[in-house]
């Protein structure tokens, strides 16, 4: 009986948000998976939940509560918590081309004023409420394929665009005529690659970057299976390894939150059932909080936002 209740404790540990310390507020989560974006409460409860039939590489919560998602490989729609579509965007070829776009990122900026990274056009557009283009800025890809040319993309302060490219294993910064003032090429850190999206994946596919106060860069190694802050050099100069933190191995990590406390939240997608999907670490590489819902979601939360955080969050 006793190594029952003991097997029915572990179950419940996998199912349920974890914080790992008692004085620290547990988040409430936005995530997709699953075929559906849901948010899960501090104690396990979906709070909201609608449909997405779609891969989701990009997600957000905005100030107004509505959710800035994707339906499908090429639309975007924002939705009220009412669960009504109050705005959308379609990406289509743009001229000149015939293939296939995939958008994997966007981003609300000011004036409700929409960014969106399109892989196939190698472009970022910046789209107004009304489904106008104000500006256009063309990206470089030595790989180009429409499933891979990017990843995450973000608008910096100084408005200039920071985009981490997968299939080119490179993290660039543009400035706002597309021209390349900076650039960051991810290495194998000594191990050699292999095949897969879990922990025995290794590669370059770089996924997310945020631009700290500092002025380095944080980055989300996708299959690198690692975080690496890097100065305007290109010097590491803070890293999470794939093994290096206590219970959890690095798969493919994905988005970055930067805490108005310093600590960092992390995206580990494909991890499998004994790491979690997101967790909170400090400067000094202390794990804080912990997330693991698989009853909600799975292996494959690739996109995620905690949220109730009181400060301004860098993602």
């Amino acid at each position: 009986m006793r190594a029952i209740a003991c097997a029915v404790a572990a179950v419940l540990v996998c199912l349920v948000p974890l914080a790992l310390a008692e004085d620290r507020p547990a988040y409430r989560v936005l995530a997709r998976d699953k075929g559906h974006v849901a948010v899960v409460n501090p104690k396990g409860e979906v709070e909201w939940e609608v449909p997405c039939k779609t891969d989701a590489h990009d997600i957000a919560m905005l100030q107004s509560g509505n959710v800035l998602m994707p339906v499908s490989a090429t639309k975007i729609v924002e939705i009220s918590p009412e669960k009504k579509v109050v705005w959308e965007y379609e990406s289509t070829p743009k001229a000149g081309y015939k293939g296939r776009v995939e958008v994997h990122a966007f981003q609300r900026l000011a004036d409700d004023v929409t960014l969106i990274a399109e892989s196939g056009n190698q472009r970022l557009i910046e789209v107004d409420r009304a489904g106008m283009i104000v500006r256009e800025i063309p990206l470089t890809v030595d790989k180009p394929d429409a499933h891979r040319d990017t990843r995450l993309a973000r608008k910096l302060d100084n408005g200039h665009y920071l985009v981490c490219h997968e299939g080119d294993g490179k993290v660039r910064e543009y400035d706002d005529t597309g021209k390349v003032v900076w650039t960051y090429t991810l290495d194998l850190a000594g191990r050699p690659r292999s095949p897969g999206h879990g922990p025995e994946g290794h590669g370059t596919e770089v996924f997310g970057a945020i631009r700290l106060p500092n002025g380095n860069t944080m980055i989300a190694g996708g299959n690198n299976n690692r975080v690496i802050e890097v100065d305007k050099d290109g010097e590491i100069v803070w890293s999470i390894g794939h093994d290096e933190l206590p219970g959890i191995r690095l798969a493919w990590v994905t988005t970055l939150q930067l805490l108005p406390s310093g600590n960092l939240i992390v995206g580990n997608c494909h991890a499998g059932p004994d790491s979690p999907q997101l967790f909170e670490v400090t400067r000094e590489k202390k794990v804080v909080w912990t997330f693991k819902d698989l009853k909600t979601f799975g292996n494959d939360v690739a996109a995620a936002q905690v949220l109730g955080v009181k400060g301004k969050v860098v993602r």
